[in-house]
């Protein structure tokens, strides 16, 4: 196709010029390919995140209630 000027264009024809250049850069830029999931590796990242959650003791304070206690502290007159 040679050289054609965009003033020389229909408007249909500059909708589709635009349409297309959109559709290169999404094809080009915006696609990215799958990730590959390792199950078996997943698995084993799930099955030491549960071996190395700590769970505190019943009858602890929640965080929310540390910090509560603690601002407590804080407004009290010294």
């Amino acid at each position: 196709m040679g050289e054609r000027v965009i003033a020389d264009l229909t408007v249909e024809e500059l909708k589709a010029l635009i349409a297309e250049v959109v559709d290169d850069r999404m094809m080009r830029y915006w696609r990215q390919p799958e990730p590959v999931i390792d199950k078996v590796a997943l698995k084993k990242l799930m099955d030491s995140i549960d071996s190395h959650r700590w769970t505190p003791p019943p009858g602890s304070p929640t965080l929310s209630q540390m910090i509560i206690e603690e601002r407590a502290q804080w407004r009290q007159p010294m």
